[in-house]
């Protein structure tokens, strides 16, 4: 064994204590000046004891001067000034500068941890978003942006104001900068808390007071293709810490939105959480809402005015105590500015049974829910200065026949993870017949491997895997875009970020668009995006464009403040049922000055609801459609004109 100096060894007993914190710190500090004081001390009583009462007072002397420069010229003799020098110079080094520095250390060191958010949340009726991702920007903006909405959360819950607390694994200040950036946020960003930390940590869910919150909501994460650990198994397990932590505090689950992309999990959420949870089904969403598009064109600005924040209409569902005893045709007179879209009923075993489009006459219960479609959560309620609008009559709505089979083949260029769950969704309309030519530069193994998880049959939509980049003018031209009858252009998520997807998808799009230029014909183009901030770089373009991180944040949030809205949402977007389609004017016998009112009483004759106008030519924002436009205003339909009406889709 090897000889220790001494030296040596105390080097390592003073490291081992200063590694410790800003604790330990000062106690060597204080160590250091006990000893030289007792020193300096020393030094002084031993030459000159008669000047000192005592050693203590020698000690104290050499304290003083140690301590404080300022008591220097009061020491007489040579000794003594020498000693106090000393003392004075080692007070500069040991208690000023490293007594400073360890406490700006710690305070900085403070400053940080309180930065970072690892301080504990004291909130109660708040609400919490377990993860960031691409749709927590556009998430926190549709929650500021729920005035209404969220006035009847805040009522219910008896809390005064929002609070919104955001966990992050590593919560940081250029966090706070995106939300800044997003449209509808703004300085409003200030108001949201942030915090570090995983939603599978005890200790980070204690962080956020989970169990404490109104709401918490459950993004999906993003995960490399390939990847054991997808998302939902993320989402499970955060939904399993949630329930182990009440477990252990004997606590209430508070009611949880989680958003899955496999819908096959469903039983294993419900299994997970055993309190109230509504499951959003990502991935699905997009795929019907995209699907939709194909059948029926023009699709998109209707949801993109429904599903996103900004200006125009929303889905707003109202507790039957509101109208209790009223019909749903008496209902409507007493609200000018909406229109009334149906009931939901209560399931006696749980749940809600969507009834849109139902009897005018059907009287509205105390525990039923009205649907409607307004503006603003304001308009939903009665106005009673207004002139009462005319009942309207509608019979029980018959659905549609199926339509007569035909071919619509469809070109899918770029590939994601949706795509597996949206060729499901093609195969679900079993009346219409689709060709699905999917082109990836992804090998084609791959690609197999990731329909056969899914158990897609592509042979039931005609379906083919074809390897090509359509980046490259040469594989472009030779899928001869112009022969098919749609062409969707998908924003990848195996590259690094949205914004880089999208970039290629826009490129992508501009190409498409030269390859389309000298084509007799012209399919219809569906883009999706994935960045938000991507939407206004295609000024004038001819697509359909579906900016999905944006969609999904309306949903979550929305069913956040009101869970009953999301039975309503999967009823539009699911085939069969109630669904959104354009109609020609002339189906209907319109008068040639026709108001809005006017082609509500009509179109209620076939059983049917008028939602508004697309427009053949756009205004001077771009936008062709015109939902829920006054009753007392002119139609002045014109050639291309189209119809917006809520009816039950086609039976297959």
């Amino acid at each position: 064994m090897l000889p220790f100096r001494i030296v040596d060894r105390i080097k390592f007993i003073v490291e081992r204590q200063l590694v410790k914190g800003a604790g330990f710190q000062l106690l060597v500090v204080g160590c250091f000046i006990a000893l030289i004081s007792l020193i300096g001390g020393l030094l002084v009583v031993l030459p000159q004891a008669g000047e000192f009462e005592s050693a203590g007072h020698a000690i104290w002397w050499a304290f003083l001067r140690l301590t404080d420069p300022g008591y220097l010229g009061d020491d007489v003799g040579t000794w003594q000034r020498i000693v106090s020098t000393l003392l004075t110079i080692m007070g500069y080094v040991v208690f000023m500068g490293t007594l400073v520095a360890i406490l700006t250390r710690w305070l900085i060191a403070k400053m940080e941890d309180l930065e970072r958010g690892l301080t504990p949340v004291t909130l109660k009726n708040h609400i919490v978003v377990l993860g960031w991702t691409a749709q927590t920007p556009p998430l926190v903006a549709e929650l500021f942006g729920s005035s209404g909405r969220m006035a009847r959360f805040l009522e219910k819950h008896d809390a005064q104001k929002l609070r919104l607390v955001l966990l992050a694994e590593e919560a940081s200040v250029e966090h706070l900068h995106e939300l800044i950036r997003e449209p509808g946020i703004g300085r409003r960003a200030r108001e949201v808390i942030l915090r570090s930390g995983s939603a599978i940590q005890p200790e980070a869910l204690h962080r956020v007071a989970c169990l404490d919150a109104a709401a918490v909501i459950v993004p999906s994460q993003v995960h490399e293709g390939g990847s054991l650990v997808t998302s939902d198994v993320e989402t499970v397990k955060a939904l399993l810490s949630i329930a182990a932590q009440a477990r252990h505090y004997s606590a209430r689950l508070p009611f949880v939105v989680a958003e899955i992309q496999d819908m096959r999990k469903l039983p294993v959420i419900e299994r997970a959480y055993p309190g109230a949870v509504e499951v959003v089904a990502g991935d699905a969403t997009i795929s019907r809402l995209m699907v939709q598009n194909v059948i029926h064109p023009n699709l998109s600005e209707v949801y993109n005015e429904l599903l996103t924040a900004g200006e125009g209409n929303e889905i707003f569902v109202r507790g039957g105590e509101t109208a209790e005893g009223l019909t749903l045709a008496e209902l409507a007179s007493q609200r000018p500015n909406a229109i009334v879209l149906g009931l939901l009923h209560p399931n006696p075993s749980g749940g809600w049974q969507v009834n849109l489009l139902a009897d005018s006459g059907t009287v509205i219960r105390n525990e039923d829910r009205v649907v409607l479609l307004a503006r603003d959560y304001q308009h939903t309620v009665a106005v009673p200065k207004a002139v009462a609008l005319p009942k309207l009559e509608r019979k029980q709505n018959e659905a549609l026949p199926a339509p007569v089979p035909g071919v619509h083949r469809v070109l899918v260029l770029g590939w994601n993870r949706r795509v597996p769950t949206m060729a499901a969704e093609f195969a679900s309309y079993g009346s219409r017949i689709f060709e699905l030519d999917l082109v990836s530069a992804i090998p084609l193994d791959d690609r197999n491997r990731e329909m056969q998880r899914y158990g897609v049959d592509l042979s039931k939509v005609n379906g083919r895997l074809l390897e090509a980049d359509y980046m490259v003018e040469e594989d472009l031209r030779r899928l001869d875009p112009a022969g098919y009858d749609t062409v969707m252009l998908l924003s990848s998520d195996r590259i690094g970020s949205g914004e880089e997807a999208d970039a290629r998808a826009m490129v992508g799009y501009l190409q498409l668009e030269d390859v389309l230029s000298a084509a007799p014909r012209r399919p219809q183009v569906i883009m999706e995006l994935s960045d938000p901030d991507n939407r206004h770089l295609l000024y004038g373009h001819k697509s359909e464009m579906l900016i999905s991180p944006m969609i999904l944040s309306h949903v979550l949030a929305q069913v956040a403040l009101r869970r009953e809205l999301r039975v309503v949402l999967d009823e539009l977007f699911t085939e069969g049922g109630a669904e959104i389609q354009f109609r020609k004017p002339h189906d209907y016998p319109l008068p040639a000055s026709a108001d809005f009112q006017v082609l509500e009483k009509i179109v209620a004759e076939r059983a049917e609801i008028a939602l508004g106008v697309y427009r053949a030519e756009a205004d001077e924002r771009g936008r062709h459609l015109q939902l829920n436009p006054p009753r007392n205003q002119y139609l002045d339909l014109r050639d291309g004109d189209q119809l917006l009406v809520l009816c039950l889709g086609a039976q297959s």
